[in-house]
């Protein structure tokens, strides 16, 4: 039976944040249960775009900001990492605020690279993921609630595909995004790939609407905590009220018996059902995941611009 920690938390403020981090952990043995001295611990944020800071794109610099401060007093040697859709870690990690806190704590920012490793797959054989990701003694995942124009939701296995380097994710869109079904499986496989040792999902204030960018705030309230991925991602579903066979992650990760029915999940803290929200708002429409070339072409030139181009004329301009 898998444990999902669910609790109600409504501030960013530091040592409320920290409080509410401490009390999702407890059932789970608290932070050192994952981390040992000396550990190398990846911290796996949503670092989807520097664009709309204000609008809960990503994971809240505080929550990254705390769990690496648990990190440290556990005797881990944390670091931060993602592969952003557009630009580089760097400069979505400055317009979202985190260079402060790593300067602060002195933790590094990585930029992901490539690597091939074989899987237990029948239709991946292998995937093209993270270095750094795969190599890191400990991965705690760090996702936001946010509704998805593609998939319906992004949550924690959705954020692992950020550890896929690169415009490798553009070419999977094209691979595997031809049916939602085929793309989902990629993602499950990817999040098997990884394997988190741990995530907690940022639901204190979600992303609603034509996400992930393109939406609004949402106060939800919800910090959530699991081993495992992706019994959290169906709990939070139950919190939002939304049908999962209308989340492609989901209900693939139904289908492949690797997400329990809710009687079978563990809530030592709080039901779906006590933090549950009447009102959140899914995309207006739902748009194709495939990419055609063309689109290829066109989001790879948008992110060599803003990596090459655009952010180091604004790192320039700011010094």
């Amino acid at each position: 039976m898998s444990t999902v920690s669910l609790i109600a938390a409504d501030s960013y403020e530091l040592i409320a944040l920290r409080q509410s981090l401490e009390a999702v952990l407890e059932p789970l043995g608290g932070m050192s249960a994952f981390v040992k001295s000396g550990d190398r611990v990846l911290l796996k944020p949503n670092m989807l775009t520097g664009a709309r800071p204000t609008k809960e794109c990503t994971t809240r610099k505080e929550v990254v900001y705390c769990v690496a401060q648990m990190v440290m007093e556990a005797g881990g040697k944390p670091f931060i990492g993602d592969s952003p859709a557009f630009g580089s870690a760097h400069g979505v990690a400055k317009q979202n605020g985190y260079l402060e806190l790593l300067e602060t704590l002195q933790i590094p920012l990585v930029e992901f690279h490539g690597k091939r490793y074989d899987t237990e797959s029948d239709n991946y054989k292998n995937l093209r993921l993270s270095k750094e990701a795969m190599d890191a003694d400990v991965v705690i995942n760090l996702p936001k609630v946010k509704s998805h124009s593609q998939l319906t939701m992004t949550l924690g296995v959705k954020n692992l595909f950020g550890c896929v380097p690169g415009k490798m994710k553009a070419w999977w869109h094209m691979e595997a995004g031809k049916e939602p079904e085929t793309f989902a499986e990629m993602l499950i496989e990817t999040a098997i790939a990884i394997a988190p040792d741990l995530t907690i999902l940022d639901g204190i204030i979600g992303h609603e609407g034509n996400g992930p960018h393109a939406g609004e705030p949402k106060p939800l309230g919800v910090l959530g905590a699991a081993i495992d991925v992706f019994a959290l991602d169906r709990a939070m579903l139950d919190v939002l009220q939304v049908e999962p066979e209308l989340v492609p992650t989901v209900a693939m990760s139904i289908k492949m018996g690797l997400c329990s029915d809710l009687s079978a999940i563990a809530f030592p803290l709080a039901e779906p059902k006590e933090l549950a929200i009447a009102d959140w708002k899914l995309p207006e429409a739902l748009i194709p995941i495939d990419f055609a070339l063309p689109r290829i072409l066109k989001s790879t030139f948008r992110h060599l611009y803003i990596r090459f181009i655009k952010e180091p004329i604004e790192s320039y301009s700011s010094k």
